[in-house]
């Protein structure tokens, strides 16, 4: 991943590699092993690493992926240690999925190596329309065989995992949400099995660790084309349990980086009060992607109305945002494929809009009033 990733960068300066080797002082062999994979971008001292990374941004590549190559570092430690011999019968507390969060820009680097999707993050910079962000013609893909045996693997560690453990809940519910890049994989069986086994909660009351493996199983199979589990954990495991939306809000803040701490379990999601993530921009993220991704429509929609009920005044903070969301609302609205509660939900947003601002209160009222 990091070594195609480079390869992308270099191009973008542009550079070829017999120039980009001359003004990063190495050996042209070098450089082609770290865009081949051969010689892993990670085995380089930290030190030669930062100098290069400034060097690179220098020359005129896009900072946001040059920053990127962290992120598919990271991305090459988790399929090299599913990949490699073990992982799959190994205990909980070995597995990369099961101490760490991942983040979706992380996720996406690694979906990129076994679907060929390409990342928001490396599309954002190659000006590619969000409507072609599918499979690339040529993208740091895994060969066949290994693509089976990493969802083959994926799926043998959360079939092995003790349900009752919360490292286990963590694993299992990044394995289904990574699992969901299977094109060929039948979700909805797989699932059903799980939980035939006793092994799977599909909807949970409050909040616990099993209630964000719950929230990834409905979006792995949203996903895979199937909306109908989100939209009932969404009525049966969100709405109305205060501690459930907080968890909820945390959650996307962590997913699309706005929350920058490092977390190695999902108990961060409990967390009342003070949030440690900016509203606005978690607004911001959020309407972007309204009319991004269909199979999660449901979901943004929720959150943005949850979002506005738990930061009264929130629409009057960045105009910009607030004109933008507008938009998308209006043209969610227009289109009439919202679910039942979607559409409640999304007009009370859009009365807020209308009136240029409302309390907690109004948003409340006005919503229960559709019902």
């Amino acid at each position: 991943m990091a070594g195609f990733l480079f390869k992308v960068i270099r191009e973008q300066i542009p550079r070829t590699q017999e120039e980009l080797a001359t003004d990063l002082g190495v050996d042209k062999s070098t450089l082609q092993g770290w865009e081949s994979g051969r010689r892993p971008l990670s085995a380089t001292r930290a030190g030669n690493l930062v100098a290069m990374r400034r060097k690179l941004i220098r020359l005129g590549a896009p900072p946001a992926l040059v920053d990127a190559l962290s992120l598919a570092m990271d991305a090459d430690f988790i399929l090299g240690e599913i990949l490699g011999s073990g992982t799959g019968a190994g205990s909980v507390e070995e597995h990369p999925l099961a101490g760490w969060v991942l983040t979706r820009d992380t996720t996406h680097m690694i979906g990129w190596a076994v679907s060929g999707v390409l990342p928001g993050v490396v599309a954002a910079q190659l000006n590619i329309p969000a409507a072609r962000r599918g499979p690339v013609a040529v993208a740091p893909l895994l060969g066949a065989a290994d693509r089976v045996r990493f969802f083959n693997t994926l799926r043998q560690s959360a079939d092995l995992a003790d349900r009752d453990a919360e490292d286990a809940a963590l694993l299992r519910r990044q394995v289904f949400y990574l699992s969901s890049y299977d094109r060929d994989w039948d979700a909805t069986e797989w699932f059903d099995g799980i939980r035939r086994r006793g092994r799977l909660t599909a909807s949970v009351s409050g909040w616990s660790p099993r209630w964000a493996e719950a929230r990834s199983v409905a979006a792995a199979l949203a996903r895979q084309g199937d909306p109908e589990l989100l939209q009932d954990f969404i009525a049966r495991s969100l709405t109305d349990n205060d501690d459930a939306e907080a968890a909820n809000l945390n959650y996307w803040a962590h997913w699309l980086g706005l929350d920058g701490r490092p977390q190695t379990d999902d108990n961060f999601m409990a967390e009342r009060g003070r949030p440690a993530w900016d509203a606005s921009a978690l607004l911001r993220q959020l309407a972007v992607r309204l009319d991004r991704a269909a199979e999660y429509t449901d979901l943004y929609v929720h959150s943005i109305w949850s979002l506005l009920i738990a930061r009264r005044g929130l629409l009057d903070v960045d105009p910009h945002v607030t004109e933008d969301l507008g938009t998308r609302v209006r043209l969610l609205l227009d289109g009439g494929s919202l679910s039942t509660q979607s559409r409640r939900e999304l007009e009370a947003v859009h009365y807020g809009l209308r009136i240029g601002g409302f309390g907690s209160t109004q948003l409340i009222q006005r919503t229960e009033g559709r019902r």
